[in-house]
């Protein structure tokens, strides 16, 4: 996610939204200013997270979510990484 998507608690509501839809991976802050997201689930619990990964949380401005398939990791959780 690109924006204004750092310094506004985003990673932690990642980490909420992927918890309550049931979806595992992870999220980080990248160098860039961007937050990188891997998640794995049911495909409409990814969906619902993508959605919500739009618009993020009240403070958040992102204004661009790129989506890409990525091998699964088997995680058990979602993490802040």
């Amino acid at each position: 996610m690109t924006g204004r998507v750092q310094g506004v608690s985003f990673r932690w509501y990642t980490q909420e939204a992927a918890h309550r839809l049931g979806v595992t991976g992870w999220v980080r802050n990248d160098p860039d200013g961007s937050v990188a997201l891997h998640a794995e689930g049911d495909a409409d619990a990814i969906d619902a997270l993508i959605a919500w990964c739009q618009n993020g949380p009240s403070m958040a401005k992102v204004s661009h979510v790129a989506v890409r398939e990525a091998r699964p990791t088997g995680a058990a959780t979602f993490e802040i990484d």
